[in-house]
C-alpha cells in the first residue's frame, strides 16, 4: 500500500490516524485473545471519548424536556440547537433552520414521503433506484397507493447506476427522484451532481439518501442544489439519530405530519414528539471530532479538510484490500472495482462453496467484524442475483483501522477460502 510522502516532517495520513484510534475505548477490546478489529462500520461506527464525555455531560446537568423557563430546560434547549449548528456545519447547510432530527433515517424519510405526498396529485411520477437501502424505497414506493407512479432507475450488471436510463426516465411528469449517494451494499457512488442537473431541467426535486455517503467523503448540501438529504450520525461516530436537510424554505411548503401543538415552523415541523437530546448533542459533537482533525481557520473548513483525508487515507486501505481479495482463488469482489472514482471504501464479497453468514462466523472466531446478507439493500442485493445465495460479506474501512488489520482480514479470508 502507498501512502503520501508528509512534507515538512509532518506525519502520513496513516500515522495520523492511528494516533486516532487512542480516542476511541472499544478499540482497546479483545475477542478469542486477539484485538477485536472493527470492519462494520457500513452498519455503524464506533464512538470517540469526546462523543461519550458529551452525552454524559448532558445528563449530568442539564436532562430535561424542551422549552421550558427554568435552567435545565434552557440550557436543553441551548445544547440541542448548537448541536443543530453542527450539523449544518457539517453537511454545508445555509443555515440550522434546514436541519431536522429524528429517531433514525427510515422513520424522518417516511414522513418526508408522507408529506411530498400529500403535495403530489395521481399521475405525477417519483423515481428510485434499483440500488438503494429500502429506507429510500420503501417510502416512496408507498405513494403508489396514492395514484402516484413510482418507478425504478435501472442498476447495472458493474454495480453502476444506469446513467442513460435515469435521463430517459426524468421528464415532464417527474415531481421527485430519490437516490442513494453511495450504496451501503457494494460501495457505489452515485453521479449526483448530474441527477441534479436533470432534476433541474423538468423542475423535479431531488432527496438524496447520504447515509453510506457522510461518513467518507466531505458533503456540500448548498453548492450540490439538493431538495431533502438525509444521514445517520451513528455511521460518523455518533449516536443512533437521524438527520433531514431540507432546502431552506422548503420544508415550510410540506404539509407534514404533525399534532397541533408542534411548532409548525422548519425545522421542528417535521419533528413529532420528544426527541433524545442527547443523542443530539452525541451527534453535535460527533461533528466537533471530525473537524478536530482537520486544518483550516473557520470551523467548516476544518471538517472538509479532515473528511477529504479521511477519504484519501481510506481509500487507499480499500484499495488494497479489494485487489488482494480477487486474487484469492474462489474469493470474489462485487461491484465497481477501486480504479473508478465512484467508489466508497466498503467491499463486498463472495467465498465459493461458502454461506455469507458462515464466512462471518468464521472471520469472529478470528475477531473480526464484519456483516452478511443484504444489509436492507434488499434490492441490488436481488437484481444482481446475489440473494438466493445468502447475499454478501461485507467489510469496510473506517477512520481507526489499520494496514495491521487489513492483513489479519486478508489472511483469514484466504484460510476459509482454501478450506474444502
Amino acid at each position: 500500500m502507498e501512502t503520501r510522502t508528509p512534507q515538512s516532517g509532518a506525519p502520513t495520513p496513516t500515522e495520523r490516524f492511528a494516533a486516532c484510534r487512542r480516542d476511541f475505548p472499544s478499540l482497546s477490546r479483545t475477542h478469542h485473545g486477539l484485538p477485536l478489529a472493527y470492519f462494520d462500520g457500513p452498519g455503524g461506527t464506533q464512538v470517540p471519548q469526546r462523543v461519550l464525555d458529551a452525552m454524559m455531560h448532558y445528563y449530568r446537568t442539564c436532562n430535561a424536556n424542551t422549552h421550558g423557563y427554568f435552567v435545565t430546560t434552557l440550557e436543553s434547549d441551548e445544547a440541542q440547537e448548537e448541536a443543530r449548528a453542527r450539523l449544518a456545519l457539517f453537511l454545508g447547510a445555509s443555515s440550522s433552520r434546514c436541519i431536522s432530527f429524528g429517531h433514525n433515517m427510515t422513520s424522518l424519510n417516511f414522513a418526508l414521503a408522507r408529506a411530498v405526498g400529500r403535495a403530489l396529485r395521481p399521475g405525477d411520477e417519483v423515481l428510485v433506484t434499483q440500488l438503494d437501502h429500502e429506507a429510500n424505497r420503501g417510502p416512496w414506493l408507498g405513494l403508489r397507493e396514492l395514484g402516484v407512479t413510482v418507478r425504478e432507475i435501472r442498476l447495472l450488471p458493474t454495480g453502476a447506476l444506469d446513467m442513460e436510463d435515469a435521463r430517459e426516465k426524468i421528464g415532464e411528469h417527474t415531481r421527485l427522484v430519490a437516490a442513494g449517494y453511495s450504496s451501503n451494499f457494494i460501495g457505489t457512488v452515485n453521479d449526483i451532481p448530474t441527477l441534479r442537473k436533470w432534476t433541474y431541467e423538468v423542475g423535479a426535486w431531488l432527496s438524496v439518501d447520504a447515509v453510506h455517503y457522510a461518513p467518507h467523503f466531505p458533503l456540500d448540501v448548498t453548492a450540490l442544489g439538493v431538495d431533502f438529504l438525509l444521514c445517520s450520525a451513528y455511521k460518523f461516530y455518533g449516536p443512533h439519530v437521524g438527520v433531514l436537510y431540507a432546502r431552506e424554505d422548503l420544508l415550510d411548503q410540506l404539509p407534514t405530519d404533525r399534532l397541533r401543538t408542534q411548532d409548525p415552523r422548519a425545522p421542528h415541523r417535521i419533528e413529532t414528539g420528544t426527541l433524545n437530546p442527547a443523542a443530539i448533542v452525541g451527534a453535535g459533537a460527533a461533528v466537533d471530532y471530525l473537524a478536530s482533525l482537520g486544518r483550516g481557520e473557520s470551523p467548516r473548513e476544518r471538517v472538509v479538510t479532515a473528511m477529504e483525508e479521511v477519504a484519501s487515507f481510506e481509500h487507499v486501505l480499500a484499495a488494497h484490500l479489494w485487489e488482494e481479495l480477487g486474487r484469492i482463488p474462489g474469493v470474489t469482489p462485487i461491484g465497481l472495482p477501486f480504479s473508478s472514482p465512484r467508489r466508497a471504501p466498503t467491499v463486498s464479497f463472495t467465498v465459493e462453496g461458502k454461506d455469507p453468514a458462515e464466512v462471518c462466523r468464521a472471520l469472529d472466531e478470528r475477531a473480526i467484524c464484519a456483516w452478511d446478507g443484504h444489509f436492507y439493500g434488499i434490492r441490488p442485493c436481488e437484481v444482481m442475483g446475489l440473494l438466493e445465495r445468502g447475499g454478501v460479506t461485507r467489510v469496510g474501512l473506517s477512520l481507526y483501522n489499520t494496514e495491521e488489520e487489513v492483513e489479519r482480514l486478508l489472511a483469514a479470508v484466504r484460510e476459509i477460502a482454501s478450506r474444502g
